[in-house]
Protein backbone atom coordinates (compact mmCIF):
# COMPACT_ATOMS: atom_id res chain seq x y z
CA UNK A 1 0.00 0.00 0.00
CA UNK A 2 2.92 2.27 0.85
CA UNK A 3 4.73 1.28 -2.27
CA UNK A 4 4.05 4.76 -3.79
CA UNK A 5 5.23 6.89 -1.33
CA UNK A 6 7.87 5.48 -0.72
CA UNK A 7 8.50 6.53 -4.35
CA UNK A 8 7.68 9.83 -3.58
CA UNK A 9 9.38 10.31 -0.49
CA UNK A 10 12.41 9.07 -1.88
CA UNK A 11 12.16 11.19 -4.73
CA UNK A 12 11.84 14.44 -2.46
CA UNK A 13 15.13 12.98 -0.46
CA UNK A 14 16.79 13.01 -3.38
CA UNK A 15 15.56 16.36 -4.53
CA UNK A 16 16.39 18.09 -1.50
CA UNK A 17 19.33 16.70 -1.10
CA UNK A 18 20.77 18.65 -4.09
CA UNK A 19 20.47 22.21 -1.77
CA UNK A 20 22.67 23.43 1.35
CA UNK A 21 20.52 23.85 4.70
CA UNK A 22 20.64 27.18 3.94
CA UNK A 23 19.18 27.13 0.06
CA UNK A 24 16.54 24.81 2.11
CA UNK A 25 15.39 27.62 4.27
CA UNK A 26 15.07 30.20 1.70
CA UNK A 27 11.93 32.02 1.16
CA UNK A 28 11.59 33.18 -2.23
CA UNK A 29 10.44 36.47 -3.01
CA UNK A 30 6.25 36.21 -3.47
CA UNK A 31 6.49 32.71 -1.28
CA UNK A 32 5.58 32.61 1.78
CA UNK A 33 7.34 28.82 2.97
CA UNK A 34 10.32 26.94 1.74
CA UNK A 35 11.72 23.66 0.20
CA UNK A 36 11.96 22.30 3.46
CA UNK A 37 9.03 23.13 5.15
CA UNK A 38 7.01 21.65 1.91
CA UNK A 39 8.94 18.26 3.01
CA UNK A 40 8.03 18.27 6.80
CA UNK A 41 4.59 19.23 6.22
CA UNK A 42 4.46 16.29 3.91
CA UNK A 43 5.61 14.18 6.29
CA UNK A 44 3.54 15.80 9.41
CA UNK A 45 0.35 15.35 7.28
CA UNK A 46 1.01 11.91 6.41
CA UNK A 47 1.18 11.43 10.16
CA UNK A 48 -2.12 13.49 10.96
CA UNK A 49 -3.94 11.89 7.99
CA UNK A 50 -2.81 8.20 9.37
CA UNK A 51 -2.65 8.34 13.14
CA UNK A 52 -4.61 11.55 14.03
CA UNK A 53 -7.38 10.68 12.38
CA UNK A 54 -7.57 7.20 14.06
CA UNK A 55 -7.06 8.42 17.30
CA UNK A 56 -3.88 7.84 18.00
CA UNK A 57 -0.68 9.90 18.31
CA UNK A 58 1.05 9.92 15.73
CA UNK A 59 4.91 8.03 16.30
CA UNK A 60 7.13 11.50 15.75
CA UNK A 61 8.29 14.48 18.36
CA UNK A 62 5.35 16.84 18.91
CA UNK A 63 8.06 19.26 17.75
CA UNK A 64 7.98 18.74 13.89
CA UNK A 65 3.71 18.31 13.87
CA UNK A 66 3.66 21.99 15.48
CA UNK A 67 6.58 23.09 12.90
CA UNK A 68 4.74 21.46 9.58
CA UNK A 69 1.25 21.25 10.51
CA UNK A 70 -1.68 22.30 7.85
CA UNK A 71 -1.89 26.66 8.26
CA UNK A 72 1.72 26.74 9.85
CA UNK A 73 4.46 28.78 7.95
CA UNK A 74 7.95 28.96 8.84
CA UNK A 75 8.97 30.25 11.70
CA UNK A 76 12.89 30.15 11.99
CA UNK A 77 15.58 27.99 9.82
CA UNK A 78 16.13 24.30 10.31
CA UNK A 79 19.53 23.29 10.98
CA UNK A 80 21.42 20.67 8.89
CA UNK A 81 20.77 17.89 12.05
CA UNK A 82 17.32 19.28 11.70
CA UNK A 83 16.64 18.18 8.20
CA UNK A 84 18.98 15.54 8.43
CA UNK A 85 16.34 14.06 10.98
CA UNK A 86 13.21 14.85 8.53
CA UNK A 87 15.43 12.79 5.84
CA UNK A 88 15.11 10.08 8.35
CA UNK A 89 11.43 10.19 9.69
CA UNK A 90 10.31 10.39 6.11
CA UNK A 91 11.43 6.52 5.66
CA UNK A 92 11.50 5.17 9.50
CA UNK A 93 7.64 6.87 9.75
CA UNK A 94 6.72 4.56 6.30
CA UNK A 95 8.33 1.64 7.73
CA UNK A 96 6.07 2.22 11.14
CA UNK A 97 3.31 2.79 9.97
CA UNK A 98 3.38 -0.60 7.71
CA UNK A 99 4.30 -2.33 11.25
CA UNK A 100 1.16 -0.92 12.74
CA UNK A 101 -0.91 -1.86 10.28
CA UNK A 102 0.17 -5.29 10.70
CA UNK A 103 -0.69 -5.09 13.87
CA UNK A 104 -4.00 -4.10 13.82
CA UNK A 105 -3.62 -0.52 15.67
CA UNK A 106 -5.83 1.37 13.19
CA UNK A 107 -9.07 0.43 14.71
CA UNK A 108 -11.12 3.70 13.73
CA UNK A 109 -10.72 6.77 11.54
CA UNK A 110 -12.75 9.87 11.86
CA UNK A 111 -14.15 10.64 8.50
CA UNK A 112 -12.62 13.75 7.27
CA UNK A 113 -12.82 16.30 3.90
CA UNK A 114 -9.44 17.33 2.66
CA UNK A 115 -8.80 21.25 1.70
CA UNK A 116 -9.47 19.83 -1.99
CA UNK A 117 -12.70 18.16 -1.01
CA UNK A 118 -11.56 14.42 -1.05
CA UNK A 119 -13.80 12.37 2.19
CA UNK A 120 -11.41 10.42 3.60
CA UNK A 121 -12.91 7.35 5.33
CA UNK A 122 -10.06 4.49 6.29
CA UNK A 123 -6.52 4.58 6.78
CA UNK A 124 -6.16 3.19 3.50
CA UNK A 125 -7.85 6.01 1.62
CA UNK A 126 -5.65 8.54 3.81
CA UNK A 127 -2.29 7.20 1.72
CA UNK A 128 -3.76 7.07 -1.17
CA UNK A 129 -4.68 10.66 -0.82
CA UNK A 130 -1.41 11.49 0.66
CA UNK A 131 0.23 10.49 -2.12
CA UNK A 132 -1.63 13.26 -4.12
CA UNK A 133 -0.54 16.01 -1.11
CA UNK A 134 3.21 14.25 -1.31
CA UNK A 135 2.68 15.45 -5.10
CA UNK A 136 1.38 18.50 -4.99
CA UNK A 137 4.19 19.96 -2.11
CA UNK A 138 6.71 18.18 -4.63
CA UNK A 139 5.88 20.54 -7.54
CA UNK A 140 5.59 23.36 -4.94
CA UNK A 141 9.57 22.59 -3.61
CA UNK A 142 10.06 22.41 -7.59
CA UNK A 143 8.94 25.87 -8.10
CA UNK A 144 10.66 27.31 -4.96
CA UNK A 145 13.63 26.36 -6.88
CA UNK A 146 13.11 27.57 -9.56
CA UNK A 147 12.10 31.17 -8.12
CA UNK A 148 15.46 30.50 -5.86
CA UNK A 149 17.36 29.83 -9.46
CA UNK A 150 15.69 33.67 -10.59
CA UNK A 151 16.63 35.59 -7.36
CA UNK A 152 20.16 33.97 -7.91
CA UNK A 153 20.55 34.80 -11.53
CA UNK A 154 19.14 38.32 -10.84
CA UNK A 155 21.40 39.03 -8.19
CA UNK A 156 24.63 37.70 -10.49
CA UNK A 157 23.19 40.07 -12.94
CA UNK A 158 23.11 43.03 -10.77
CA UNK A 159 26.89 42.53 -9.04
CA UNK A 160 28.23 42.37 -12.95
CA UNK A 161 26.18 45.47 -13.75
CA UNK A 162 27.85 47.50 -10.53
CA UNK A 163 31.11 45.78 -11.32
CA UNK A 164 31.08 47.27 -14.78
CA UNK A 165 29.85 50.96 -13.36
CA UNK A 166 32.91 50.51 -10.88
CA UNK A 167 35.84 49.97 -13.93
CA UNK A 168 34.16 52.55 -16.38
Amino acid sequence: MLNTTRKLRKRFIEFINQFSTEELNSIPVGYNNNIIWNFGHAIVTHQLLTYGLSGLTPPMDKKWIQMFRKGSKPERSLSEDEVNELKYLALYLLEKLDEDQVAGIFRKYESYVTGLGVRIHTVAEAVEFNNVHEGVHLGYALSLKKALQYEEQQQEEAVTKEAVVVTQ
